[in-house]
């Protein structure tokens, strides 16, 4: 045999070698990957009902009792239900109070469909009704949730009396966010968080839960990790359809007299948020401009609207100020029972 010839035997050898290791390291990683999911369902069951909506579940947790009932709409993140662990209690002495998971996102299951506004508020309206949860309704949207209840509200709205935005998206706000020269703003998420979203079933993304989820003082970060290899396709599917949940949210824009409270946290961006963007902190204080006349514009929806800035809350005003979300809900929820206006 010829060296030539014997350099070959080795390299296939080697490649061989490779794709069996790659191959019985995918199918260990796929067997760890079911049985973390068993043990997920197991350690973290679903706090509120599994709604079936025809051949796949959502998942709805209301507490409390009495009207309007209070849906509280999370933003494009994994946290779906839990978002609102800071208020979810509290809102429920007042009135009933549910949070819920969007398709594919914690405990509800995925769906065949594109994950626009009219698809979300659509699968809202079929948990609420097998589950008998019937108007008056009072919305609350944090972030992209806002043009989601906005949907809703345009589909279904003759159940919906009153809205809350918390720190809420505005339909124009890609444009309005552009940096100068662009038209508009980019929402990507980085090539490495998709390709965690696709490989879900190796357990690779569990494996690496801690680098992508820093350990952090929260009830909800257990069950968010233990849920996050599920729940990332289904939030890659939303913002894929961002633009068009957008263009969706923006057809409606005149809510009438319906209360509305708009809240906007006004907290400077920090350092890593910046960074991201790619922007300085003037270019940043400029863009905080933009994001509270976006808000403004919103509480001109409705002709009975508050909008309160809160200079010390950032992004997720539900976690930094739950006093403040409460506050608002509960002002809503009055004035329908009482159904004075102003």
């Amino acid at each position: 045999m010829t060296l030539g010839s014997k350099m070959w035997l080795w390299a296939r050898r080697v490649a061989i070698g490779l794709f069996v290791f790659l191959l019985l390291a995918v199918l260990v990683g796929a067997v760890y990957e079911f049985f973390a999911r068993r043990s997920a369902d197991f350690q973290y069951s679903a706090p509120g009902t599994l709604v079936d909506i025809g051949g796949r579940r959502i998942h709805l947790d209301c507490r409390g009792g009495g009207s309007p009932t209070v849906i509280l709409e999370s933003g494009l993140d994994l946290n779906g239900s839990l978002a609102w662990y800071k208020v979810h209690d509290t809102l429920a002495k007042t009135t009933r109070t549910c949070a819920y998971d969007r398709a594919g996102i914690m405990w509800s299951d995925p769906s065949p469909d594109v994950r626009d506004g009219d698809h979300v508020a659509q699968d809202l309206h079929a948990a609420l009704t097998a589950a008998g949860v019937d108007g008056p309704l009072v919305l609350v949207g944090h972030s992209l949730g806002g043009p989601y209840i906005m949907n809703y509200t345009r589909q279904f709205g003759a159940s919906v009396a009153g809205l809350v935005f918390v720190d809420a998206s505005h339909p124009d706000q890609l444009e309005k966010l552009a940096k100068p020269g662009e038209k508009k703003l980019k929402v990507e998420l980085p090539l490495a968080a998709r390709a965690m979203g696709a490989l879900g079933w190796t357990g690779l993304p569990r494996v690496l839960s801690g680098a992508l989820f820093p350990e952090e003082d929260s009830p909800i970060a257990p069950q968010r990790k233990a849920y996050s290899p599920t729940s990332m396709p289904g939030m890659l599917d939303e913002l894929d359809s961002l633009e068009t949940t957008l263009h969706q949210g923006g057809a409606l824009r005149s809510l009438g007299d319906r209360p509305l409270v708009v809240l906007t946290g006004s907290k400077p961006y920090p350092k890593e948020a910046l960074a991201a963007q790619g922007i300085t902190e003037a270019e940043g204080r400029v863009q905080m401009q933009k994001w509270v006349d976006l808000h403004r514009d919103e509480a001109r929806w409705s002709t009975e609207s508050r909008h309160e800035i809160l200079p010390d809350a950032g992004h997720y005003i539900q976690i930094d100020r739950p006093d403040a979300v409460v506050s608002a809900v509960n002002e809503v929820v009055g004035k329908v029972r009482s159904g004075t206006k102003g």
